[in-house]
């Protein structure tokens, strides 16, 4: 019997995959995801998978019209196709993380009596979750008190990267694989004050942006490591004392387990604000810092480096819990037994 893990279209979502299928050595694992967005780019060769399937799926909650007809019409095709995958591999438990690629096999997960477990990322529930909720045999979300995990699946070497900053000698801004205009702006703004101060600079810059922000910082004269999309941001985050970045989950979560002090800067624009709410669970427990991109203020990003980053740090090893993805993992290996 095989265990199906499906979701993705954003390294958020995947990420949690990574994760959790580190975890499931010995296991028969299959992949299900979508020809759009990023999972191929992260799992078409991943040699954990036996095999590896990316159905023809479109987001439909954003579109309209006929548009919105079409991404139905492949959402039905494709959950035909997730129900024979299922069917042919004997699925005993199908792993959802959500995102518009997993909504084919969540639902062909149900529509065959194969139990679905779907873990949510954020703080504000993205819309198919909500939907599947009260389907799924478990709902696991760091957020909620009613979940059956409360660990968020983290891999471990951001955990064993984990140190107490003190002083900013280091900062990354992180805007995710396909980068932040807002977070480049800041970067390119304060670069000159940080080389001031002696601090080097890391910078997640986007794929699509590399190329103007590295002239730009050449221009200044500032060597900086800038990349896009990459394997090597535990190394990243291992090397740097502050992070200013994006409140996606994932990015959040290992940035905390790595008890790096953070300025969150949301995108504005996602889902449900979901983000915001995101940053909020950690500034919440004065763990971290949130600004709007229309409240960005060079002056009071620049005093954020004084303040007491040991606080926050060692705040963040006591609230982040570790063997989320080993818990989430040992549920779906013995998932028929329950």
């Amino acid at each position: 019997m095989s265990i199906i893990m499906t979701g993705g279209g954003t390294g958020g979502h995947l990420a949690i995959i990574k994760a959790v299928k580190e975890q499931l050595k010995g296991e028969e694992l299959i992949y299900i995801g979508s020809t759009m967005g990023q999972d191929r780019q992260w799992f078409e060769s991943d040699g954990d998978f036996t095999e590896t399937y990316f159905l023809e799926t479109r987001g439909v909650v954003n579109q309209r019209g006929l548009a919105k007809l079409k991404s139905l019409w492949m959402m039905l095709q494709a959950i035909m196709k997730a129900r024979k995958l299922l069917k042919k591999y004997d699925a005993k438990v199908v792993f959802s993380v959500g995102g518009f690629s997993s909504g084919a096999t969540a639902f062909a997960a149900k529509s065959a009596g194969v139990p679905l477990i779907i873990h949510e990322q954020n703080a504000a529930l993205g819309s198919l979750n909500k939907l599947l909720r009260p389907y799924a045999a478990a709902f696991i979300s760091s957020y909620l008190e009613e979940s059956p995990i409360k660990a968020y699946p983290i891999k471990e070497i951001f955990f064993e990267n984990a140190r107490v900053r003190k002083k900013v000698e280091t900062i990354i801004f992180l805007g995710g694989s396909q980068g932040a205009k807002a977070i480049n702006k800041l970067a390119l703004e304060i670069a000159p004050k940080l080389r001031r101060k002696g601090i080097r600079i890391i910078h997640q810059a986007g794929e699509k942006n590399i190329d103007e922000v590295q002239k730009a910082y050449d221009d200044l004269g500032i060597e900086v490591d800038v990349f896009g999309f990459t394997t090597k941001l535990a190394e990243y985050m291992k090397e740097a004392d502050f992070a200013i970045a994006r409140a996606g989950a994932s990015t959040l979560w290992e940035l905390s387990a790595t008890a790096m002090p953070t300025l969150f800067i949301p995108y504005p624009y996602a889902a449900s604000d979901h983000q915001y709410y995101n940053a909020q669970f950690l500034v919440e427990k004065d763990l971290a810092w949130i600004m709007r991109e229309e409240e960005i203020d060079t002056q009071k990003v620049l005093a954020l480096l004084n303040e007491d980053l040991e606080a926050k740090s060692r705040g963040l090893m006591e609230i982040v819990e570790k063997d989320g993805s080993k818990q989430i993992a040992n549920l779906l290996k013995n998932y028929e037994k329950i």
